[in-house]
């Protein structure tokens, strides 16, 4: 967090720690870089720290973008990595999982 904080920050910290409260530090500290990117800021703390999880753990932590390299459409590459994604949330003891229905 920056040595001056704003309220923003302060929300995305606090929303981090409620999601996330096992994630490693390294995969904390890149969330918290991408939820604070002023393309998130019209969304509330909460919802952009959840939508740049699940970017994050879908990017980093599973097969997505070997999938969609393999020619699989966005859907059908998330789909096949849904319970990889719900894995990594569970391990990271985290407050909530990816639902099927999810538009995230």
């Amino acid at each position: 967090m920056p040595r001056f904080a704003t309220g923003r920050h302060k929300a995305i910290a606090k929303a981090l720690t409620l999601l996330l409260p096992g994630a490693p530090y390294a995969d904390i500290d890149a969330i918290r870089t991408e939820a604070s990117q002023r393309r998130m800021a019209d969304l509330p703390p909460s919802i952009a720290v959840w939508l740049t999880t699940l970017a994050h753990v879908r990017h980093q932590h599973t097969e997505y973008d070997a999938l969609m390299d393999e020619g699989y459409d966005r859907d059908a590459a998330r789909f096949f990595v849904l319970d990889a994604v719900n894995e990594v949330l569970t391990r990271w003891r985290a407050t909530r999982l990816l639902d099927p229905d999810d538009e995230g």
